[in-house]
């Protein structure tokens, strides 16, 4: 009984290996009428990188995914305490819908490393407000040119 239970152990974790979903777990978000799912390609991101995210929309109360709706996803890096005079860094995108139902995409690019604060603007349409979540997003350093010699 105890090896029938080692090998169903063992080809669990296979198969979840395998055949997983592969990328950093989503974020879970909330506004008060919307259910945000975020999905970076990669978590934490690196600096001058492109980053893709998915994000799906769905109604808060009835879990309808949201079609057609109006977003932007954005993110700034707060000026910090040593530099107050010094620029902060911005990056944004509007999010495009599509293909599946409730799903939005976004793309951005962190130009320096650091804290950054994200957020998220979306409402269902023109007659309805603007609702707007915020998190934190650690960026690392800009991975080394592997293509010069």
């Amino acid at each position: 009984m105890r090896r029938m239970r080692s090998s169903a152990a063992a080809v669990a974790l296979m198969l979840v290996a395998c055949g997983g979903p592969s990328g950093p777990p989503p974020l879970h978000e909330f506004s008060q009428n919307y259910d945000f799912t975020i999905s970076p390609d990669d978590a934490p991101p690196h600096a001058r990188e492109d980053v893709h995210y998915t994000i799906q929309v769905f109604d808060r109360k009835t879990r309808q995914p949201i079609e057609s709706g109006e977003g932007q996803l954005f993110a700034g890096k707060p000026i910090e305490d040593d530099a107050p005079n010094g620029p902060q860094s911005k990056t944004w995108d509007g999010m495009a819908y599509g293909p599946q139902a409730g799903t939005y995409h976004a793309k951005l690019n962190f130009v320096i490393t650091g804290t950054w604060a994200m957020a998220i603007r979306f409402r269902r349409d023109s007659l309805h407000p603007l609702e707007r979540i915020d998190w934190m997003q650690d960026v690392l350093p800009e991975r080394p040119d592997t293509t010069r010699k």
